[in-house]
């Protein structure tokens, strides 16, 4: 069985977590043309992320999480890396979906690039949604990997 036969017709949530906000991408495999922002957070608590977290898994039934982790260019782990390992760890005593890592480096940057480039944004860098594209980015790149 391929990659694209394994995860035909599956959910994907996408997180970019960050200690600020946490943005959301929804992707359905084999029926969405491609990954779209879907909602931006603000992390307010811990209990209240993952509580918002296991929402829209169950809204949205929800197959597959991706979770963004955040690396230094040279592959190695930041202070950051190690709050995203912390997150999933908290994440999976909730019995939710298996969640697969996937390198985010410089996914806000490209993100405020595609916002300045888009009339979508106003060719303006919202900070309301830079999240929820950057968690869009992250899963085109697990995507890239996984199909």
């Amino acid at each position: 069985m391929t990659n694209a036969e394994k995860y035909d017709r599956q959910t994907i949530l996408c997180i970019d977590y960050g200690t600020k906000n946490i943005g959301f991408c929804l992707y359905k495999i084999g029926i969405d043309p491609f990954p779209m922002p879907f909602l931006q957070i603000k992390n307010k608590t811990t209990d209240a992320s993952i509580s918002s977290i296991i929402e829209i898994i169950n809204d949205e039934c929800v197959d597959i999480i991706v979770l963004g982790l955040p690396l230094h260019k040279d592959g190695n782990d930041s202070e950051m890396t190690k709050m995203v390992r912390s997150f999933k760890s908290q994440l999976e005593t909730q019995k939710l979906p298996p969640i697969q890592f996937q390198n985010e480096f410089l996914t806000s940057y490209e993100a405020e690039d595609r916002m300045k480039s888009s009339a979508r944004y106003n060719f303006k860098v919202d900070k309301n949604q830079v999240d929820s594209l950057a968690a869009s980015i992250i899963l085109e790149e697990w995507l890239k990997n996984h199909q």
